[in-house]
């Protein structure tokens, strides 16, 4: 599926690329097998979910 040279990199590494995406239904699917969701959370290969990491609204700033 990936053509890194040596082999594609971890899962928990930031160097895989998205080899397929449906914007439209808001994933892509990465070179290491790893669907990413616009939402920040992610279905790892061997079928681990990594939860989205949202901010709380007590975090966010109200402009003016």
């Amino acid at each position: 599926m990936c053509a890194h040279q040596p082999l594609c990199p971890a899962t928990d590494s930031p160097a895989a690329h998205v080899v397929a995406a449906r914007p439209e239904q808001g994933w892509s699917l990465l070179c290491d097998g790893t669907v990413l969701f616009d939402d920040t959370g992610e279905l790892l290969p061997d079928g681990r979910v990594v939860q989205p990491r949202r901010v709380s609204a007590a975090g966010l700033a109200v402009a003016a």
